[in-house]
């Protein structure tokens, strides 16, 4: 495809024999020696990813604090310098405009980072609204390249071959260090680091890594490993016309605090309640229903689609994820999924299919 954009390891992916394929306008690699390979190496020991495609967007000035709180769902005032919130910027109805991470940097200094394929429209979004605020927002997107380190052996892995010393970083914490940026989240469901830096020292970093016999991994394993982790991806589990209450986030949404935008609209939500959420879904038989599939109640009328599913590789599990009606949301619902022109039963679980294990 034309004016797809690369990465700055892009020709590291290709050397490399990686299967390549567009994702949020980027041409990303999806598996190098295949994805059950990936998923139980990061599982097991120690992946790595390239995730330069994500956007980061810098907010600095006297008002940024009251500024990210009021695009953003969580609640950023008493986070510390070197700590980061996960959470959302709706729109005035509550759907999700994205899902971001937000580091504060300073006490009026943050680091938003946005999904790739939302960034013009998160920018756009952001340099509006920045607008009516004593604050200065700058896309630096083009500016960072940035990898993942993920799985029980990250942290050794970073130390032994990069040489940087994560091992007193919280969970959702990060540090800056001679002009990088080295953060401890993860999207995997294991221990993890997410190292932002320029282009070429990301590249040394990939360089000494792939030396070292790292795995490389590419984002078909990112997405079963988030899959299993129960964790939300923008355009599956959110978007524009799904909330995060709707979406069973409502955690990282706090109605207390200053007014945000969408406030009202999920303030109603977690009042009232949602006539549709977001669940988990076992599948008896051979069937992995695929994002659109149809989900029917015991009687075969429809009451949902799948919003993800796969063929869980860590459990041997046949799961989804599924945005139904409420009133069959609860755990052990029977349910029906039309997997092509086949019916197969379902059952209502938990959508947290595999437990993780962050460092706490």
């Amino acid at each position: 495809m034309e004016n797809l954009k690369k990465t700055p390891l892009h020709h590291r992916h290709v050397t490399a024999g990686a299967m390549m394929s567009p994702f949020g306008g980027f041409d990303m690699p999806i598996e190098y020696t295949g994805i059950v390979k990936e998923h139980e190496a990061v599982r097991k020991n120690v992946g790595v990813f390239d995730v330069s495609h994500m956007g980061e967007v810098f907010v600095e000035g006297p008002e940024a604090t009251r500024f990210v709180n009021y695009i953003f769902t969580n609640d950023v005032t008493d986070l510390a310098p070197g700590r980061i919130l996960y959470g959302m910027m709706l729109n005035p109805a509550g759907g999700t405009i994205d899902d971001l991470l937000v580091y504060r940097m300073a006490p009026e200094r943050y680091l938003l980072v946005i999904n790739a394929s939302n960034i013009d429209k998160d920018v756009a979004w952001i340099l509006t609204h920045a607008q009516a605020f004593d604050v200065r927002a700058v896309n630096c997107s083009d500016d960072w390249a940035e990898i993942a380190v993920q799985g029980p052996g990250a942290e050794t892995t970073l130390l032994s071959v990069l040489g940087i010393d994560a091992t007193g970083l919280p969970f959702y914490g990060f540090k800056e260090e001679s002009g990088m940026i080295v953060s401890r989240t993860g999207y995997t469901g294991e221990d993890g680091f997410e190292i932002y830096a320029s282009a070429e020292r990301i590249d040394d970093f990939w360089q000494k890594l792939m030396a070292a016999g790292v795995q490389p991994c590419g984002l078909g394993c990112r997405d079963t490993l988030r899959f299993e982790a129960g964790l939300p991806l923008y355009g599956d589990e959110l978007d524009e016309d799904i909330s995060p209450i709707e979406a069973g986030l409502g955690i990282f949404v706090k109605i207390d605090k200053p007014d945000f935008i969408g406030r009202d609209a999920v303030a109603k939500q977690k009042a009232e309640g949602v006539s549709r959420k977001i669940v988990g879904l076992e599948i008896e038989g051979p069937a992995i229903a695929r994002h659109g599939y149809e989900v029917m109640d015991a009687e075969g009328n429809p009451v949902g689609t799948v919003t993800t599913g796969y063929r869980s590789i860590t459990l041997e599990r046949n799961l989804a994820m599924a945005l139904i009606d409420a009133a069959h949301a609860a755990p052990g619902t029977h349910l029906q999924v039309k997997v092509r022109k086949k019916i197969f039963p379902a059952t209502v679980i938990k959508k947290r299919f595999y437990t993780p294990n962050y460092k706490k």
